[in-house]
């Protein structure tokens, strides 16, 4: 009875490791599935970024007499007009008073400086494009720059969910009309005129995003 019992149990024992060597047996090509798809992924997205960046060092190549400047985030920029005696720039905290036109990479206007209107950003503190938030901390005030942006600067994979499709290049031009810190009154920044009293108004909550109201 005892050597019954004793193999009894060593059937079940035996019927178990093949069943756990089974299902880990089964498990195996998902994690190979799952890293083959995450290294194409990450290639294609190399091939996207060259490919973008191919396009950018060509419109660089085809004007010769305009200087561009190679940021260190992966993108250019250039000067439509610049300050040189200031030696400011916005940095975390201050409040950012510009305008911006954004175009696609050919040049066609997407969204033009009179339909986005005056721009106000609290620099990194609030979520605009990515190429922006960066480029914004280059500039002095009363200065305008053109900014070549590849899509992983800009709007990626889903673009702006308006105008600017997936994936898209964008050429944006901004003016720096002013900054001040945060906590500066607002009523005397935002351009020449001499400023007026004005009522205190309830806070507002700022827009997430420039073009994405």
């Amino acid at each position: 009875m005892n050597y019954l019992k004793l193999s009894i149990s060593a059937l079940l024992f035996a019927v178990l490791c093949v069943g756990c060597k089974h299902h880990e047996e089964a498990r195996r090509p998902i994690s190979r599935a799952s890293g083959t798809f995450m290294k194409k992924s990450a290639d294609r997205n190399k091939k996207l970024v060259a490919s973008e960046e191919d396009v950018i060092k060509n419109i660089i190549k085809s004007n010769p007499k305009v200087k561009y400047y190679a940021s260190q985030k992966g993108y250019w920029y250039s000067y439509e007009e610049q300050n040189t005696a200031d030696t400011l720039k916005p940095k975390r905290g201050d409040i950012a008073y510009y305008n911006l036109e954004v175009k696609d990479i050919k040049g066609k206007v997407i969204y033009a400086e009179a339909e986005l209107g005056p721009q106000t950003y609290y620099v990194d503190k609030q979520e605009i494009m990515m190429g922006l938030r960066d480029g914004i901390k280059l500039m002095h005030k009363n200065e305008t720059v053109n900014f070549l942006f590849p899509s992983h600067m800009a709007y990626g994979y889903h673009g702006d969910n308006k105008k600017i499709g997936t994936n898209e290049s964008l050429i944006c031009t901004v003016t720096l009309r002013n900054f001040v810190p945060e906590e500066a009154p607002k009523t005397a920044v935002t351009g020449t005129q001499t400023p007026k009293a004005v009522t205190p108004k309830a806070a507002v909550q700022t827009k997430k995003d420039t073009l994405n109201p």
